[in-house]
């Protein structure tokens, strides 16, 4: 599926991500919703979409069905090496449409510009020191927008991407070793994985791991740093909403707190800590996250009145058109 969602890129179409485990119902919400022209899908996919009846997209109006193609994955090689140029393609163009759940439980599809894509997976690459002679780890499914960083940071740098096999994703002693035995250079994961890893031998290996998702506790960064000596981990916090994260701390040797910091904006993110009324709060007090910069979503897939409450203008920014992303956390 990476190959496709190259290809769509390339061509100039944004991508819907959708994961075969999903529940039928909720397959049939985002299809619905984002009514693809074209759904690309593997043996897997396509025996999940003939069983639900989904090859039709469960629309009331039939006459405008998606196009479904079979990946082969042994056509690429018989394509010819080249590069497509699509007129009129620009970094406001959308790259893909990630859908995430509501209160209501609703899927919301966040819309994602290349620019934002673009910007984050760059400064990553940045922070990381990712280049082509890294080894990159593709832990999430592309319906999450954590596998934005994965497979950008190896496609954009010429680094070997890893497609994390099912059976050990889900086993944490064994998703240690296959890190350790690939040698793996850049890991993204949420705490939770790596939540019993104590006892575990310490990597050999010169890995970042990006700590991100949910909250990364203290006392987990301390067994994490001398599980990884000869490494780096870095607690990330961001939102689908701004394009995977907008924000991170790279911890130190000498960290002895109770709380894990998240740290200072990315490369052309802003954040803001405002009171009730919009403005800033003193330092050191509490009020809500804002998000701003480059890689804030387009807003909500089809979902206006939703857009309008929590996607709105930036009033610290230069830019006119600034907006910026109303998170609903508290921070300090």
């Amino acid at each position: 599926m990476i190959i496709g969602v190259l290809a769509i890129l390339k061509a100039g179409g944004a991508y819907v991500p959708l994961d075969p485990t999903y529940p039928k119902e909720r397959l049939i919400d985002i299809l619905e919703d984002a009514r693809p022209e074209i759904g690309l899908v593997d043996n897997v996919g396509l025996a999940i979409l003939k069983g639900a009846k989904l090859n039709r997209l469960c629309q009331k109006d039939h006459a405008d069905e998606t196009s479904i193609v079979l990946i082969d994955v042994n056509e690429p090689r018989l394509l010819p090496h080249t590069n497509p140029e699509v007129a009129g393609l620009t970094s406001r163009h959308l790259a893909y449409v990630i859908y995430t759940s509501g209160s209501t439980g609703k899927p919301k599809g966040v819309m994602i510009e290349h620019q934002g894509v673009v910007n984050h997976t760059i400064s990553r690459l940045v922070d990381f020191g990712i280049n082509k002679f890294g080894r990159v780890l593709q832990f999430s499914s592309l319906n999450f927008d954590l596998s934005v960083i994965e497979t950008f940071a190896a496609l954009f740098s010429g680094a070997n991407l890893h497609l994390l096999p099912n059976n050990i994703r889900i086993d944490q002693q064994k998703l240690w070793d296959y890190l350790e035995c690939h040698s793996i250079t850049l890991a993204v994961l949420p705490p939770a994985v790596l939540r019993d890893c104590k006892g575990f031998p310490p990597l050999n290996t010169r890995m970042t791991l990006v700590s991100t998702g949910e909250e990364l506790p203290a006392s987990q960064l301390r067994m994490l740093r001398e599980l990884i000596p000869h490494g780096t981990v870095i607690n990330d916090y961001g939102a689908t909403e701004v394009t995977v994260n907008a924000m991170g701390w790279s911890s130190s040797e000498d960290f002895t707190g109770d709380t894990v910091p998240v740290g200072r904006p990315h490369h052309n993110k802003r954040i803001y800590i405002l009171d009730k009324q919009g403005r800033p709060v003193p330092f050191g007090a509490v009020g809500e996250l804002y998000l701003g910069g480059t890689g804030v979503a387009r807003g909500y897939l089809n979902q206006p009145e939703l857009t309008a409450k929590v996607f709105l203008q930036d009033p610290f920014a230069a830019e006119p058109d600034a907006r910026m992303y109303k998170t609903g956390d508290l921070a300090r």
